[in-house]
């Protein structure tokens, strides 16, 4: 049973509904935030028995050792593991488990489990990020069903969500800095533990997040990201590129989307880049708007926000994280190394997107769990067609300090019929992700895609 916590309120609760509710946040709502509430919108108190800490602030200074452009020290490499949850116990601590993370012991009972550490509310944003966020609370509305936004830039903007469609935009336009460069790769792991690394070049180019970016310049240009991605290997696949620009109003204009295919030497749209098509180079184990855990517009689902628990989630995963894990010490049967992961208990919002009667997906109903401190959604469960478990994805977050933003640096979605799984974001035998980095637009087009098309 979903915990209603906080800010789910006797007035909240009517709008706990699949009901699109377009009305901004009152003055006296808006300042909430920086005050009870964290700049961002979630509790700043801790938990009744304390194992939820209030927040302080997160991290805001680098940590001793960290290089800028290198590998992120451990802030917490002295914490050690409080207790561990496994197929043995699991149930002891089911109010505290989604129902994919109970399936995932029930499905390898021999070797799942999640170290539980010490919760370490370490999310934190720059203040620009906090004063658009404000700013975005009086300001901000969903248009046309939910298909797209207007007056928010930078910030959240929704930080005291009314409905589920407003939350799953928080995750979408969370603050990961204006442009980052991310070089690392995906592997699906076979049941035995089998795998390639499919290497990657990604750019992503966040128009919502540039400094001087307004709402109303937002609007004019209708983009709120451009996304670059390029496979580096393996040699048969290498060369292969999509790019993809994302719109703010997805009605007036739908996401764009274009491929670079090697064989044909040719750049070509691809408006089938979107909802449940295959993943690129995923072997089928994930769909398109999986990727980043949920991603696109939401169209084709309804969308209800259940309220507040608290959960398990892979939170501060330096471990995971490091340049002393190899891939070979991190791809195992079945799932991760669990040695490599860390586990706390976080508040999460909890939203479920149920598909409409009118479309079709793979997936009839999907369940996010976001992280209130960050709206990174670190647990999704999704089901298929019979209303069946299908996949479970599990986001691996850190705080890219130097940001600083809290973000995944591992995706790994399980799929439960084929006892396979997929993980993404692998970079510890390559170069850190390069959050300095200052692209143009010129670099956003199909010309371009084309001209950095090889084999």
């Amino acid at each position: 049973m979903i915990k209603k916590l906080g800010l789910i309120t006797a007035g909240l609760a009517l709008a706990l509904s699949s009901q699109i509710v377009l009305a901004k946040v009152s003055q006296a709502e808006a300042d909430k935030l920086g005050k009870e509430l964290t700049p961002l919108g979630a509790e700043k108190a801790g938990n009744a028995d304390g194992s939820i800490p209030a927040w302080t602030g997160g991290i805001t200074e680098l940590p001793a050792g960290y290089t800028p452009g290198g590998f992120h020290v451990d802030p917490f490499a002295d914490d050690k593991v409080l207790f561990t949850i496994t197929a043995a116990n699991y149930k002891e601590y089911a109010e505290f488990l989604s129902d994919g993370q109970k399936k995932l012991f029930e499905t390898y009972p021999d070797t799942y489990k999640m170290p539980v550490y010490q919760t370490r509310r370490s999310a934190s944003n720059p203040q620009k990020v906090y004063d658009a966020t404000k700013a975005n609370a009086l300001s901000a509305e969903l248009l046309d069903e939910g298909n797209g936004l207007k007056g928010a830039s930078m910030g959240v903007p929704f930080p005291i969500p009314k409905n589920g469609l407003e939350a799953i935009w928080n995750h979408t336009l969370r603050y990961r800095g204006a442009a980052v460069q991310r070089n690392g790769g995906q592997a699906a792991v076979t049941a035995s533990g089998d795998f390639n690394v499919i290497g990657f070049d990604e750019q992503l180019m966040i128009k919502y997040s540039e400094d001087g970016v307004t709402p109303e310049t937002l609007a004019e240009e209708n983009i709120l990201f451009k996304f670059k991605q390029s496979v580096t290997s393996p040699a048969r696949l290498a060369g292969t590129a999509l790019l993809v620009h994302e719109t703010v109003d997805q009605v007036k204009e739908p996401r764009q989307a274009w491929t670079y295919n090697t064989g044909q030497r040719r750049v070509r749209r691809a408006p089938n880049v979107a909802y449940d098509a295959p993943g690129t180079a995923a072997d089928g184990l994930r769909t398109t708007d999986d990727f980043d855990m949920y991603n696109g517009s939401p169209n084709r689902y309804n969308w209800e926000l259940k309220g507040k628990k608290e959960l398990y989630v892979a939170y501060n995963n330096y471990a995971l994280h490091s340049d002393a894990a190899k891939y070979d010490d991190i791809l195992k049967p079945n799932h991760v190394n669990p040695d490599l992961t860390r586990f706390e208990k976080h508040r999460v919002w909890v939203v479920e997107a149920t598909l409409k009667p009118e479309f079709r997906h793979v997936y009839q109903k999907r369940t996010f769990y976001i992280d209130e401190d960050s709206w990174q959604i670190q647990v999704a469960d999704m089901y298929d067609n019979r209303g069946e478990l299908y996949r479970v994805g599990i986001a691996h977050g850190v705080n890219y300090y130097e940001v600083p933003t809290q973000w995944s640096t591992l995706d790994v979605y399980h799929d439960l019929n084929s006892r396979r799984y997929l993980a993404i974001g692998l970079d510890n035998e390559e170069q850190m992700y390069d959050f300095s980095i200052e692209p143009n637009d010129r670099e956003f087009t199909p010309q371009a895609l084309r001209r950095e098309g090889k084999r």
